[in-house]
């Protein structure tokens, strides 16, 4: 018995090691632009549904000492990376309301699935959203910030 748990193991910590894991990828090729927040609509979203982009879903109001879209945009910026942006009230009636609660958010989407997001109800996101440093270390687990190589 304890072979097969050691066996079983090994396989487990192979795999992960071997890219079982997320891989970074790319933006699709439009969001590699301007660095501006892009106002969207629900119905803009059921449309990228073959797309990889950034999605923030903001709130009228912030509690941050420092708003987090400025934290954001000196991100996308520097980066020249567009963000899809959509307002909470809105959001709320997205298919992506059943998996992220709480604004605001930066969520990463890929081919129309959310692969990660800032949780404004985890402590652990609260630094993501006050130090520009902090929530670029955070998204470059994910995806490269440039396609030039």
């Amino acid at each position: 018995m304890f072979k097969k748990i050691v066996l079983f193991l090994t396989i487990c910590l192979s795999l992960y090691l071997t890219g079982c894991q997320n891989k970074k990828f790319y933006l699709s090729d439009k969001y590699y632009n301007n660095g501006e927040f892009i106002e969207v609509t629900k119905s803009d979203l059921e449309s990228k549904n073959n797309e990889t982009y950034l999605l923030y879903t903001y709130n009228d109001y912030c509690n941050f000492k420092i708003p987090c879209d400025q934290i954001f945009k000196e991100f996308m910026k520097k980066y020249k990376i567009d963000c899809l942006s959509i307002s909470f009230k809105d959001f709320k009636n997205t298919n992506y309301y059943e998996t992220i609660k709480y604004a605001p958010s930066i969520i990463i989407i890929n081919n129309g699935k959310v692969i990660k997001y800032l949780d404004a109800e985890k402590d652990e996101d609260l630094q993501r959203y006050q130090d520009e440093e902090k929530f670029e270390e955070w998204l470059s687990n994910y995806i490269y910030f440039s396609k030039e190589g």
